[in-house]
């Protein structure tokens, strides 16, 4: 059997304890499958004092990540710290810079920073392994760079955010309001006490980056993702979703087009009948359009100790084994600039819900900035707000319109003309659909 690899941990919380329990708990099949014993031999975290509940079996305490990162006595780095600048990114860069491979779950790091970390890997001839940076548990990485290689993909896209789904998902199934649902996502662990990159689509769009280069070959482009949340969906948007037959879900898409390659991050529509409508709780799940597979659904879980622990193994693993892959696919040279797809530009089905004041000449009105658009409407829905005996002769009534496809920059011209019409009040909600 070859000589051990020697393992130094950085970040010793939920994640890092499972690694740190995983690579204890399947010592055996590890070194029968890599021919080598694989061994955590130093640690970094903020705390020395604190129970993790797992045996460090002697391993070294560094104080200091860097230094772990530059230490003789590991031969592999694990970054488990997160964030995109300070001492992830230093003790990343440390690693590389000194001849060491790195595995990674940092997302925020990577969509960053990755083309330059990835270029130094490249420099110095080491891995640079992220396997856990998107979806947790599901090996999406690996499939993009490796499993579909031989594929041409024109669209990836998923759920990429396992505690908006869980919020969407109780919403939708327990008819609670989203503030009651994000407090019980806080309570169980699934949301931060500030709550604002998950459901602000943030996070999603950093692992969106990532899938991005991986799928076209094209350099990590995070500033080019069009960003929307989940915190304005409402009650009202889910249980009109259900009658058109459809879930709303926020979907992280990435595809290929005539004029570049469209980024977006945004609660969507999706048929219930689809593989992703299907996907609730935390789970995550995304979806790989090609043209060999042509349709290739992965779910699992997204998020946790365990799962994530399970991608960041299987990276040491690769590297144990002497495994080494560009980290994006290709060289850093080969990777192109894409141009961006503007927003604007984004062709698709709208669902659109007004609040209209209940005035002789509205409902026309707003009909005919539509049409001015050459913008074809799919359906019309309105519903009364009143209570059972309905509501008072000029109180603003909800108005639902389903459109068939169109432009981004027509939906928008023709809403910002209908509200300088005054029929509108206060803010139209506009969710795209994906009918495929």
């Amino acid at each position: 059997m070859s000589t051990p690899l020697r393992v130094g941990i950085a970040g010793l919380g939920t994640v890092g304890a499972s690694v740190v329990r995983l690579l204890e708990r399947q010592a055996n099949s590890l070194a029968a499958s890599t021919g080598r014993t694989i061994t955590p031999v130093a640690v970094s975290a903020r705390n020395k004092s604190r129970d993790r509940g797992i045996h460090l079996n002697g391993a070294k305490w560094f104080d200091d990540p860097v230094a772990l990162a530059t230490s003789s006595e590991i031969d592999l780095f694990v970054e488990l710290i997160g964030g995109d600048e300070g001492p992830a990114r230093q003790a990343v860069t440390a690693a590389l810079d000194s001849g060491k491979p790195v595995v990674t779950a940092n997302k925020a790091l990577l969509a960053k920073h990755g083309m330059e970390l990835a270029q130094l890997a490249e420099a110095k001839k080491v891995a640079l392994a992220f396997e856990a940076s998107v979806a947790g548990g599901i090996p999406i990485v690996k499939t993009l760079r490796e499993g579909l290689a031989g594929n041409e993909i024109s669209r990836v896209y998923g759920i990429l955010n396992g505690t908006c789904n869980y919020i969407l998902s109780r919403m939708e199934l327990e008819k609670l309001s989203f503030d009651a649902c994000l407090k019980d996502a806080q309570r169980l662990g699934y949301a931060e006490a500030d709550p604002t990159f998950d459901i602000g689509g943030f996070d999603t769009a950093h692992k969106l980056a990532i899938l991005t280069s991986l799928a076209f070959g094209v350099a990590v482009d995070s500033e080019a993702i069009h960003v929307e949340g989940i915190e304005q969906i409402t009650l009202e948007d889910l249980n009109a979703a259900d009658d058109l037959g459809y879930r709303i879900k926020l979907l992280g898409v990435a595809q290929r087009t005539a004029e570049g390659i469209e980024q977006r991050v945004h609660p969507t529509m999706v048929p219930k009948t689809s593989s992703i409508a299907q996907v609730m709780g935390v789970t995550n799940a995304v979806t790989i359009d090609a043209d060999a597979v042509k349709e290739l659904t992965l779910v699992g879980p997204g998020a946790g100790g365990d799962a994530t622990a399970s991608a960041v193994v299987a990276d040491i693993a690769d590297v144990a084994r002497g495994i080494r892959s560009a980290p994006f696919g290709l060289p850093v040279a080969q990777l192109q600039k894409a141009p961006r797809r503007e927003m604007q530009r984004h062709e698709g089905g709208y669902y659109i819900r007004l609040s209209v004041a209940d005035l002789t000449g509205a409902a026309a009105a707003i009909a005919t900035r539509m049409a001015e658009r050459k913008i074809s409407l799919e359906s019309i829905m309105q519903k009364s707000r009143g209570g059972a005996h309905g509501a008072a002769s000029g109180d603003p009534v909800t108005v639902v319109l389903l459109t068939y496809a169109t432009s981004e920059a027509n939906i928008r011209a023709a809403l910002d003309a209908a509200l300088s019409d005054g029929y509108i009040v206060g803010r139209p909600q506009v969710i795209r659909i994906e009918r495929k």
